[in-house]
């Protein structure tokens, strides 16, 4: 019997060119239409691992770790400043499908700065502000804004102890004045103390203490007064 030979099938030749031209692994600067360029290494066409992004409109850079195509893993985000021609680091830390997400440090224009866990992009979890007039917040944080418990300190040596809702102090807190000796412990509603108890705490020595310490409160229990009160906060944040 004849053998009957059937010319080999080929694909057409643009899955070829189509398979020679998909990146994958180290690869020199490569320049997108708009200017962008990236250094680094590339996964089915898209970067992946290890690579550095300069954006041409804006000068900012990022170096670090790539998934998929998106910042993701370990990175630092930094911007060029217009007059002095230097890179001016922004962020540096983790990040979850290109946006911030973990722990990682902001500098933000004003000369503050965040050191703190994120999520989707802003400061959610535990984390530090360090504020420009010097005061600084650390506790909890929601929404880029401090909710929870936390404390801040004030230049002048105040602090507060306690809750926080929306960036304002919220709920049970304390609030201490060293320079004279004396806290407040009261419950706050959007940064506004509706009802507490003034104490002398330190007042011996405080720099700055009041000639006389401050009389007894006419309550047999003033803890039971603030436990009642923090009752009704509870009942009216229900």
């Amino acid at each position: 019997m004849p053998v009957i030979k059937y010319p080999r099938i080929r694909d057409p030749l643009f899955y070829e060119w189509d398979r020679k031209a998909q990146k994958c692994g180290l690869r020199h600067t490569v320049y997108a239409v708009n200017g962008d360029q990236y250094t680094g290494e590339w996964l089915n066409n898209l970067k992946q691992s290890k690579g550095t992004q300069i954006w041409k409109s804006t000068g900012a850079i990022y170096s670090g770790d790539w998934k998929f195509g998106k910042r993701d893993g370990y990175g630092s985000y930094s911007i060029l400043d217009p007059v002095t021609k230097e890179y001016k680091k922004v962020y540096t830390g983790w990040w979850e499908n290109d946006r911030r997400g973990g722990r990682g440090q902001f500098f933000y224009p004003n000369g503050e700065h965040y050191d703190g866990e994120w999520s989707n992009g802003v400061r959610s979890g535990w984390g530090k502000m360090h504020y420009k007039d010097g005061s600084t917040y650390e506790g909890q944080w929601l929404s880029d804004q401090p909710n929870g418990m936390g404390v801040l300190r004030l230049p002048n040596g105040n602090r507060y102890e306690g809750a926080w809702k929306d960036g304002k102090k919220h709920g049970p807190g304390k609030y201490f004045y060293p320079g004279k000796g004396q806290m407040l412990e009261s419950i706050w509603v959007a940064d506004i103390a509706k009802c507490g108890v003034l104490v002398d705490f330190g007042r011996d020595n405080a720099p700055a203490s009041t000639k006389s310490p401050l009389p007894e409160i006419g309550l047999h229990d003033p803890a039971g007064v603030l436990a009642e009160a923090q009752a009704r906060f509870d009942d009216s944040q229900n």
